[in-house]
């Protein structure tokens, strides 16, 4: 029996060492862990804050009827360019029923003190010319005459107003709606043969056409509360929009509302942004493409950059790892900057042909 407990310890001793010997010998042929290393980079660093918003033109013009009406005749499309005064639009006019009734019957009015003064005034000459009359009372009867007769004119011009819109005699013919700027034709909402309402007092009118001018364009966005605090007037900003890839657009920020709007339960301020459109590189732009806006709160030209996630921190200082020899590295204290997130400014510590140690994510 002894010896055949010593027989099992011999067999487990030996089976334990060889298992060791095995470890070892596959240890021995793994390879080598081998560290990857970057250079340091020459960079513009630029801190940002992000606004969203859309590409409008400052001044966009909502161009209407006086009169109310059928469209008649559209004289543009979306896209062309027009001048101020250029024809838009023909109106054709739906006489309201008790306007046309009283401008009918002051045309008629107007009529007989018209006639009624033509005969005082045959009658006047010929009691003139036998000196009957002064010559005073002559001239007040002319007078007269010619009065009667610019009430007819007049009332006859109103009357073809009410019906048409429009008088033959004269060159402001309310039923035709006239550019009153110089743009592009943005949009023409209405159709020949649809119903327009006029511009009044009590109700806006309907829109015929939408005129602006595409050579001052603005981008119009908001930031969050979070943000405002860090950005003033003046700051340039770089416009990413989304129908135009891998474009940049440069902007300059002119205003930032006072009052925050809660939108969505986060408060956020309306600001808005100057595009130069002298460096559009041939790129139009078009009213209300959606926009990102990177406002540049800082930024450094040229500088040493490294990545923010080679870094590491130790006891309040920041450090990286330099190889000293091939798999050799030594940790350096380095001083930083600007950070854009990703890449780091490098003020003092490393040099561009350092070779620093990528630190893998864990």
């Amino acid at each position: 029996m002894k010896k055949f407990i010593i027989s099992i310890f011999v067999i487990a001793f030996v089976g334990s060492m060889g298992y060791a010997g095995y470890y070892i010998y596959k240890k021995a042929e793994e390879a080598p862990v081998v560290y990857t290393t970057i250079e340091p980079a020459i960079k513009d660093i630029q801190k940002k804050s992000v606004a969203t918003g859309s590409i409008k033109p400052r001044k966009e013009i909502d161009l209407k009827s006086r009169l109310s009406g059928i469209v008649e005749e559209l004289y543009v499309e979306a896209g062309e360019i027009v001048k101020e005064g250029d024809r838009i639009a023909k109106i054709r006019i739906m006489p309201n029923v008790v306007n046309l009734n009283n401008a009918e019957a002051n045309v008629k009015r107007a009529q007989i003190s018209f006639n009624n003064a033509k005969r005082e005034l045959s009658r006047q000459e010929k009691l003139f010319n036998k000196q009957m009359v002064s010559e005073f009372d002559m001239n007040q009867q002319i007078l007269s005459f010619e009065l009667e007769e610019q009430n007819l004119e007049a009332a006859k011009i109103n009357l073809q107003l009410v019906r048409e819109g429009s008088a033959k005699e004269s060159g402001n013919k309310a039923n035709i709606v006239l550019a009153t700027a110089e743009g592009m034709v943005l949009d023409v909402p209405v159709k020949e043969g649809s119903f327009v309402i006029e511009s009044n007092t009590f109700n806006d009118g309907t829109t015929i056409a939408t005129v602006a001018d595409m050579t001052d364009l603005i981008f119009e966005g908001f930031v969050d509360e979070s943000e405002v605090g860090k950005i003033t007037e003046g700051m340039p900003l770089s416009l990413q929009i989304g129908a135009i890839q891998d474009q940049n657009f440069m902007a300059r920020l002119e205003y930032i509302s006072p009052k925050g709007a809660d939108k969505e339960g986060a408060i956020q301020f309306e600001i808005r942004a100057e595009i130069d459109t002298k460096d559009l590189n041939g790129f139009f732009l078009r009213a209300g493409y959606s926009a990102n806006a990177d406002i540049i709160l800082d930024e450094r030209k040229s500088v040493i950059t490294v990545q923010e996630r080679d870094l590491l921190f130790t006891d309040g200082k920041v450090f990286v790892e330099i190889e000293t020899a091939p798999n050799t590295f030594e940790k350096r204290e380095v001083q930083v900057g600007l950070s854009d997130g990703i890449q780091i400014e490098v003020v003092q510590g490393v040099t561009k042909t350092d070779k620093i140690k990528e630190q893998k994510d864990v």
